[in-house]
C-alpha cells in the first residue's frame, strides 16, 4: 500500500436526491439553486454538528464519514426532518428529497478519499431508502437499536448488484406502506410501452479507477450497436452516462428518460482476459428479462457486444425485416491492444479540450501503428483533424477528409466515417455532400441522436434551416440530457428566420448548460441587436469575446460555412443593429 493508505471501520453514509435527472432536465439552473441552498442552509452544518465529513461529491450524491453509527444515523434524521420541515414551507416546484443509506464496514482511505466494500455497501443500500427516508445495514441496526429512539421496519433481505453476499436492511421512518409501492408512486408513471432502452454505463470491477475508460468503452460500442436496430428507440450516452457511479433505481431511470428497459451491467478486465456481465430490466415490474455473464479473452470483446445486441432484439421481440436482419459484420481489429488505444483515445476526446484531443490524437495514430487497417481508428483521428481546423490548422480540413475516405474503404458501414465526412464536406462548403453523408449516418444508426443533431446542422447551415427545429426535437427524444449545442442550433436557425425572440429563448437555454460557449454568446448578441436591446447585445458580445479573443469578421467567414449568403447576413445583421459591426472588423489576432 501507498504511505498514506489505511483501514479502519467507520460509518459510511450515501446520500442522494430523488429524481435528480429528470429535474435537471425540467430546469437545470433552478434545481442546482435550490440544492445549493439546501447544502448551505441545513445539510452541510447537520454534518459538521454530528462530526461527520463530506469526503466527495458527486452531482446530486453525497458520500460521507462519521466516527460512529450513532452520529451517522443522527445526522441522518435531522437532515431528512429538517428537508420536511423546509419543504412544507417551500413551493412545490422547489421542493427536493433525499435518499440516504448508511453502513457500517470497513474502508481503505488514500488521502481524504475512501474505497472499498464498505463503500460499495453504503451506495446500494442508499438505493433501497424511501424518498425522505433512510435506510441501514444489520450490522448498523445492532448498533443502534437500543441506543436511540427510533423505530425501524425491517426491510427485508436483498441482493444487490456487484455484491456477492445478501444484504439486510431497516428503514426509517416506519410504515405499513410497502417500500417498493412507496418508491414507485414517488416517481412520475411514464414508462411507456414502446421498444425503447436506456444502456448504463457500465461498472468498472477490475480493481483499478484507471480502467474505467474500458467499461466506458464496452457501454458505448453497446449503445451503438442498438443504434442500428430499426424500431428500437435507444437514449444516447450523453444522458445515460450521467447516472454513472451513481446507486439508482430502474423505475426512476426509465421514468426520467422515457424509456421501457433499461441494461446494467459490469466489466472486469485481467490481463487478456475479460469478465461482462449484463442483465436487461423491465422498467414497469424491476425483474430481470435476460441476464448473462461472458468469460472470454480480449480479442473475443467484439463477439460479446454483438451477442449482447442480439440477445436484446429478440427479448423485445422486434421484428426485423430481412434486410435489417442481415446487417454486415462489423469490421473491428484483430489487435487488444489497437482496441484499448481507441478507447482511451475516446476517454479524452471526450474532455473536448486542446490537451485531451492532443493525447486522444497519439492514441489513435499509435493503434494505426497497431493495425493499419482499423477504420474506427482512421475515423477517430479524421475527427481529431477537423478539431485542429477550427483550431486554426489550415491543412487539416484535407487530411480529415483523407482519413475518412480511408476509413469508409475499411469498413462502409461505421457511422464515425459519415460523421467525419459530413463535418470535412461542410466545412469545405460541399454541401450537397455533406447533407448525403449525414442522411447515410441516420441510415446506419437511425436510433441515434448525434445522426439527427449532425443533420439538422448540416441542413441549416445549407440553406434549410426550417428543418432544424424538427430535428432536433427527434434528437432530445433520444438525449434528454442533451449537450447544450443542441440548442445553438435552435437558436441559431431561429436567428436565420427571423424570429430573434425565439432564438433568444433558445440561445439562454444553451448558456445555463455550458456559460463557456463563444457561438451561444455571439449568436445571442446578433438576436438582440434585432429586438433593439443594446445593452443585452453588447453584453453578450463582449462574453463572446473574452471567450474567444481571435474572434473577427473574417472568423465568420472561414468557420461559419452558410451556403447562402442571406444567412449569412442575418448574423451580421443584428451585430450592425447592436453598433458592433465596427468592433468585429478590428477584431482577430494581434
Amino acid at each position: 500500500m501507498l504511505e498514506d493508505t489505511q483501514r479502519r471501520l467507520a460509518a459510511i453514509v450515501a446520500a442522494d436526491v430523488v429524481g435528480y435527472s429528470r429535474l435537471m432536465g425540467v430546469d437545470e439552473a433552478k434545481t442546482l439553486d435550490t440544492l445549493r441552498r439546501h447544502r448551505r442552509d441545513l445539510i452541510d452544518p447537520t454534518i459538521t454538528e454530528h462530526r461527520g465529513r463530506i469526503v466527495k461529491t458527486m452531482g446530486d450524491g453525497l458520500l460521507m464519514e462519521f466516527p460512529s453509527v450513532v452520529n451517522a444515523v443522527n445526522c441522518a434524521v435531522g437532515i431528512q426532518e429538517g428537508m420536511a420541515r423546509q419543504n412544507a414551507n417551500s413551493n412545490e416546484d422547489d421542493r427536493l428529497q433525499f435518499r440516504i443509506g448508511i453502513h457500517l464496514g470497513d474502508i481503505i482511505v488514500e488521502g481524504d478519499d475512501i474505497f472499498g466494500d464498505g463503500v460499495n455497501v453504503a451506495s446500494r443500500i442508499e438505493s433501497l431508502a424511501e424518498p425522505d427516508g433512510v435506510a441501514i445495514s444489520d450490522d448498523a441496526h445492532r448498533l443502534v437499536r437500543d441506543r436511540l429512539d427510533l423505530t425501524w421496519q425491517d426491510g427485508g433481505e436483498h441482493q444487490v448488484k456487484n455484491i456477492a453476499r445478501a444484504i439486510w436492511i431497516w428503514r426509517w421512518p416506519s410504515s405499513d406502506t410497502q417500500p417498493s409501492q412507496a418508491a414507485l408512486d414517488a416517481l412520475p408513471q411514464t414508462v411507456p410501452d414502446s421498444a425503447s432502452i436506456a444502456v448504463l454505463p457500465f461498472d468498472n470491477m477490475s480493481g483499478d479507477s484507471d480502467q474505467s475508460y474500458f467499461a466506458d468503452g464496452i457501454s458505448e460500442d453497446i449503445i451503438t450497436e442498438l443504434s442500428r436496430t430499426p424500431g428500437l428507440l435507444v437514449i444516447s450516452r450523453n444522458s445515460t452516462f450521467t447516472y454513472k457511479g451513481k446507486s439508482v433505481k430502474t423505475q426512476e431511470v426509465c421514468s426520467d428518460l422515457g424509456v421501457r428497459y433499461v441494461l446494467e451491467g459490469s466489466v472486469r478486465r485481467a490481463g487478456s482476459q475479460v469478465r461482462v456481465s449484463a442483465q436487461l430490466i423491465d422498467g414497469r415490474s424491476g425483474g430481470h428479462i435476460w441476464a448473462q455473464r461472458y468469460d472470454r479473452a480480449l480479442n473475443d470483446i467484439f463477439a460479446v457486444q454483438d451477442d449482447v445486441t442480439a440477445k436484446i432484439v429478440e427479448a423485445l421481440e422486434i421484428k426485423l425485416s430481412a434486410s435489417d436482419s442481415k446487417l454486415p459484420p462489423r469490421a473491428e481489429t484483430d489487435s487488444p491492444e489497437a482496441y484499448d488505444c481507441v478507447l482511451r483515445g475516446r476517454e479524452q476526446y471526450n474532455k473536448f479540450s486542446k490537451e485531451g484531443h492532443a493525447k486522444a490524437k497519439a492514441l489513435y495514430e499509435h493503434a494505426l501503428e497497431l493495425d493499419e487497417n482499423y477504420a474506427a481508428a482512421y475515423a477517430s483521428l479524421a475527427h481529431i483533424y477537423i478539431h485542429e481546423w477550427l483550431f486554426g490548422s489550415r491543412e487539416a480540413l484535407e487530411r480529415a477528409s483523407e482519413l475518412a475516405e480511408r476509413a469508409k474503404l475499411l469498413n462502409p458501414n461505421l457511422s464515425l466515417v459519415y460523421m467525419a465526412l459530413s463535418g470535412a464536406n461542410l466545412f469545405s462548403r460541399q454541401h450537397d455532400e455533406a447533407i448525403e453523408d449525414a442522411r447515410k449516418l441516420i441510415e446506419i444508426e437511425p436510433g441515434s441522436a448525434d445522426s439527427y443533431a449532425n443533420l439538422a446542422g448540416t441542413v441549416m447551415f445549407a440553406g434549410a434551416p426550417d428543418q432544424t427545429v424538427a430535428l432536433i426535437e427527434k434528437a432530445v427524444r433520444l438525449n434528454p440530457f442533451y449537450p447544450a449545442y443542441y440548442d445553438i442550433y435552435v437558436g441559431l436557425a431561429h436567428l436565420i428566420l427571423g424570429q430573434a425572440e425565439d432564438a433568444i429563448e433558445a440561445l439562454n437555454r444553451s448558456i445555463v448548460r455550458n456559460p463557456d460557449s463563444m457561438y451561444a454568446h455571439i449568436y445571442l448578441a446578433s438576436s438582440y441587436g434585432h429586438i433593439g436591446d443594446l445593452k443585452a447585445a453588447r453584453a453578450s458580445f463582449y462574453e463572446a469575446k473574452r471567450l474567444f479573443p481571435d474572434l473577427s469578421a473574417q472568423w465568420f467567414e472561414t468557420y461559419l460555412p452558410f451556403k447562402n449568403p442571406k444567412d449569412a447576413q442575418s448574423l451580421q445583421e443584428g451585430l450592425k443593429k447592436a453598433g458592433l459591426a465596427p468592433e468585429l472588423e478590428t477584431m482577430g489576432p494581434r
